[in-house]
């Protein structure tokens, strides 16, 4: 059987080095990590822009670099394995020590520390940062990167255990937009909303709904449903805020939407059928 192409890095003219015995290729590369140094950029199967995205990487995190042609770099991601292109200009090969992430649903970057300034960028939560040093401004703390200058209330050292029930992550980005492929807090899908919940509380899960359907905790019963328990539709997966009610990404309302089980059931059988797989994580 084939390996996974979304998980494997391989294509007939080259692969990952790791992968050699394993998969045929014309030549085998070790890659080279590089660091998104924009908010988020798009990971598609195909190296042009109207490709779907299948996933997407935050700033500060690491993309292992296998190839690269045309402005597009090929490689996988460091943090869930995924395979892709992602845009070259999304990335930079400098790699300080990343020692902090953004832990608010959103926050601004300043070109200084003050918060009258007009921000550079925007930064979703999650975000990887290299904090090189810290300033106050009429009594407001912030952290510095090279990028710029960040309230410090809205991140934490990375490792730090500011959240461990991954529901109230997902809780706190009700009305994001729904958008396929999306992996933070501007917009999100449904697996990538399990995924990026978990993340924020220490636990990582592959990205899409066929895989953890497949891999998270283990399969239960869906008569005696809980909190954080998963219900798996075909393609689709949402998250159990309590026994009777949902949070889940939805092409329906196109946002994260709290929504009564027996109503979503009842409302996507038509489409997709009933749900195949409940489980525990």
């Amino acid at each position: 059987m084939d390996l996974d192409h979304r998980l494997f890095a391989y294509r007939t003219d080259i692969a990952e080095a790791g992968l050699r015995g394993k998969v045929e290729a014309e030549r085998f590369v070790e890659g080279e990590p590089a660091r998104v140094r924009v908010p988020k950029t798009a990971l598609r199967i195909r190296p042009e822009r109207p490709a779907a995205i299948e996933t997407e990487l935050l700033y500060g995190e690491e993309f292992i670099v296998l190839d690269r042609a045309e402005g597009w770099a090929w490689g996988r991601s460091d943090f869930d394995n995924y395979v892709g292109y992602i845009e070259d200009a999304a990335l930079t090969g400098e790699l300080l020590p990343i020692t902090h992430w953004v832990i608010a649903p959103r926050t601004f970057l300043y070109p200084e520390p003050d918060m009258k300034l007009p921000p550079v960028d925007t930064l979703s939560m999650g975000s990887r940062l290299a904090v090189i040093g810290e300033a106050e401004t009429r009594g407001t703390r912030f952290l510095l990167t090279r990028e710029g200058a960040m309230i410090s209330g809205h991140v934490a050292e990375l490792g730090t255990p500011v959240f461990t029930d991954y529901v109230s992550i997902a809780g706190r980005l009700i009305e994001t937009p729904y958008l396929w492929g999306g992996r933070s807090s501007f917009g999100l899908d449904c697996s990538g909303l399990v995924q990026f919940s978990m993340m924020m509380s220490g636990r990582q899960v592959l990205r899409d709904a066929d895989m953890q359907e497949q891999t998270i905790g283990t399969i239960i019963d869906g008569g005696n449903l809980q909190r954080g328990d998963l219900v798996f539709w075909k393609g689709h997966v949402g998250i159990m805020e309590d026994r009777t009610t949902m949070i889940h990404a939805n092409g329906y309302s196109m946002t994260v939407w709290r929504e009564r089980l027996p109503a979503a059931i009842q409302r996507i059988a038509p489409i997709y059928g009933r749900p195949r797989t409940y489980r525990r994580p």
